[in-house]
């Protein structure tokens, strides 16, 4: 297991919401789950919380559902090859980036592409 994925879920939750600048009462207005239950959750109190909650959770956070089920200790299908489901979700560990460093990352990307595909062509 990856070291993000040994957060809790709550530590977890908790970091999506500061980073997004949210108050309990915020997110309640936003998706429904109570502030009462988010803060049971962020406390560690509800270790495992209802697929709903997290269903709710992961479209306001912009977070793959799966995730959030993994981390809650929900049976989840492994990912092939380490390979990131949502582009979103690196979005959201990364937080917010200024234009410059936005285009410094696609520049990255497209080199570690090319590399790769000169590598393949080798074979």
């Amino acid at each position: 297991m990856r070291n993000e994925e040994k957060t809790t879920i709550g530590v977890y939750l908790r970091s999506l919401r500061d980073t997004m600048g949210l108050s309990l009462r915020e997110v309640e207005r936003k998706s429904g789950v109570s502030n009462a239950v988010l803060s049971q959750i962020e406390s560690g109190q509800v270790k495992r919380p209802s697929p709903t909650t997290l269903y709710k959770l992961s479209q306001l956070y912009g977070v793959p559902y799966e995730d959030l089920m993994a981390r809650s200790g929900y049976p989840m299908p492994s990912r092939q090859n380490g390979e990131v489901q949502s582009a979103q979700a690196v979005f959201n560990r990364l937080g917010t980036i200024t234009e410059d460093e936005e285009q410094e990352l696609l520049d990255y990307l497209a080199f570690l592409r090319s590399r790769n595909k000169r590598g393949r062509k080798r074979e």
